[in-house]
This record gives C-alpha cells, structure tokens and sequence, in this order.
C-alpha cells in the first residue's frame, strides 16, 4: 500500500501570477519513477489538522525531474500557502505517483493525439505532451488549452518552445474567454458546439487516435460529447477531472435505526498490508473510508470526492452502492474496484481488499 514519502524543494518557479511550479526531489537521494500525466498526493498540517491535496505532475519523463504545478485556488488552503509560504529546502510529504491518465507508448507508432485543457487543467497535459513527442517521434499532438486571458496562460514560453522544438508535430490552438482574437472561433468558452466547429475547420478528427480531456467537469462533458458524435469511442477517450471542481458529496445523513437492528448494521472486513481488521459499520450515515478510518485503518485517501483513484480498493465479498465516480475505468469497476470514500455497504457482510 502507497505511504507517504519526504521530498525536499528544490526550485519553485512562477508561471503565472497565481500559480507556482514545485521542483522535487526525494530525500534519499533515490529517483521517483512516474508515468506521464499522473499525479502526486501531498499532506500538510494546518492549524493542527492534517490536508490532504493532489496535484498532477508536469514534468515530462525525459526532463530528468520531477515538477508539478499548483495554481491557488481562492480559498484554497494548501494552493495559497504553496504560492505564498512554500520555500526552496522545505520538505513535503507525498505519496508515490498516481492515475490513469495515460496510454501506453510505442516508439515505432505514428500517432495522432488530441489534448483538450482548462487553465491548470494543462499541467499532466503538458506532462503527457512532452513525453509523447520525445518517445514516439513519428506521432503529433494537437493542444486546445483555454483560459480566461493570456496572462492566465500556464507554461506558455514552454508551450512555444516546444512548438519550435517539434516543428510540424505540435499544434497549439488557444481559447480565451475574455481576451478578443483574430478568430472569432477562438473567443469564448470551450463548449460542444465549439468542438464541433474546430472539428470542421481546424482539427482532422478522422485522424486522432486518443484524445486527452483535463478541466472543470461541464467543460470536459461538452468536449467528449463532441468527440463521441464525430466517431471516438469512450476507449479512444482519456479524462482527468479537477478534484478542486468537485463541491464534494455532502455527507449521508445517518438514519434513525434501532441501535441494535441486524438490517442497519454491516460486518466489514478490511484488508490493508497484508492485515485484516474486522469491524461493525452502519449501512448509512458514514462512507467504507471513515469507518475504516475510525477503526484505526491508515487507508489512503486524497479529495475524498470520487475523483482521484487515491481510495481505491476492491471488493472481494458483499456489496457497496458507490455514489460517484469519476475516477475508475468501466473495466475496473466491472472487476470489484471501488472508490471507498464513496461506498456505503449494502449486504450485510463486507469484505474489501486495498492491496489488490
């Protein structure tokens, strides 16, 4: 099961007014293997009480780092104090990369990949760009990055650098919601209908073998939508939401049941390495996580949300209803793997494996 590890700060970079880029190393001198467009799980304490938050690494394999990127979000406890208190020496606490948000890569292949991104939406974008570029030099990539105006544009010198760099491979196409162009098409918000304009006059999508969705959810529906009706199966479609877009699942209200009611009550049984604990949970009122939680289980967890796959387990006996998901693949959920800061048991009888 992933731990948290210490990583020291090696460099903080601005790349836009509200937005920081980390360099990381780890403190033991070893080197941290990722694959392009995961993402690391930091904790901090604040005020006695331990956050948790994910951000998406940037760097591409081959650039011999590890950074990630993170944009403040207004009222944003841990993004504010990144951009403001975080220092270069400082130790952060991570746990190993990562997410799904990617294809496997083959240098021989000759691809077409599509990007879509919103604002910091571009950070495991750019990651998988990089990447892409650099081990299969036959493909391209078409980026369609949106931001609200051109100073809120992360990594834009990269992004143009790397447009030099891949001459001919890379396309860049910049949606700005406020800022006028020369193209009407790209002003305003990156909507269905939009795609569907871009897909007619600017981007071959016959041709685009994957395409990669990170943004604010509405945004990233809009968008699959459109690529589904111009011939792209959900397999060809990559999604990676902002887990700051999600509001979060208000927690269950707990239901007034007889204390010692055999229906309310579920005997979990909770595998976490290699031990297993058993304990009594109510059906309702509190997720499989908090109760694993509560009984001194150290179970991972991130936005607590249903939108990393931090949480994730599987369910080796009885039933959960899992309210939301935004983070497991169809295959994933058909085998037993669940988000358990989602699922409330349902059988009276529960057994849940994190190691698997």
């Amino acid at each position: 099961m992933a731990r948290f590890h210490p990583l020291r700060v090696t460099d903080i970079q601005k790349t836009i007014r509200d937005a920081v880029v980390v360099s990381l190393a780890p403190e033991d001198g070893t080197t941290i293997d990722f694959v392009q467009g995961q993402y690391l799980t930091f904790r901090q304490k604040f005020d006695g009480e331990e956050l948790r938050r994910s951000y998406s690494i940037c760097a591409g394999l081959d650039d011999g780092t590890l950074q990630v990127g993170i944009k403040r979000v207004e009222g944003g406890t841990f993004s504010t104090w990144a951009n403001q208190d975080l220092k270069v020496g400082d130790l952060l606490e991570a746990m190993p990369p990562m997410g799904n948000f990617h294809t496997p890569l083959d240098p021989g292949s000759q691809r077409h990949y599509l990007g879509f991104a919103g604002g910091s939406g571009i950070t495991p974008v750019l990651s998988i760009l990089k990447t892409t570029l650099a081990r299969e030099p036959k493909s391209t990539f078409t980026l369609v990055y949106a931001n609200k105006a051109v100073n809120s544009i992360m990594f834009r010198e990269e992004l143009e650098d790397l447009k030099n760099i891949h001459l001919g491979r890379l396309n860049i196409i910049h949606i700005l919601e406020s800022d006028a162009q020369d193209i009407d098409l790209f002003t305003g918000l990156v909507t269905e209908e939009k795609c569907a304009r871009l897909f007619q006059h600017w981007i071959d999508i016959k041709s685009v073998d994957t395409a990669f969705i990170c943004g604010p959810e509405p945004m990233m529906l809009g968008i699959a939508k459109a690529l589904r009706d111009h011939g792209l199966s959900d397999a060809d479609i990559k999604f990676e939401l902002f887990a700051s877009a999600q509001p979060g699942r208000a927690r269950q209200k707990a239901k007034d049941q007889t204390a010692g009611s055999k229906a309310a009550i579920t005997e979990a049984t909770v595998t976490l390495d290699g031990t297993s604990r058993s304990f009594r949970m109510p059906k309702t009122g509190q997720s499989l996580l908090e109760a694993a939680i509560e009984n001194q289980l150290d179970a991972p967890f991130a936005c607590k949300a249903g939108v990393c796959s931090t949480c994730r387990a599987k369910v080796l006996e009885g039933e959960v209803e899992m309210l939301t998901n935004h983070a497991l693949e169809d295959y994933e959920v058909a085998q037993g793997y669940v988000l358990t800061c989602q699922c409330y048991p349902i059988s009276d009888k529960l057994v849940v494996d994190y190691d698997q």
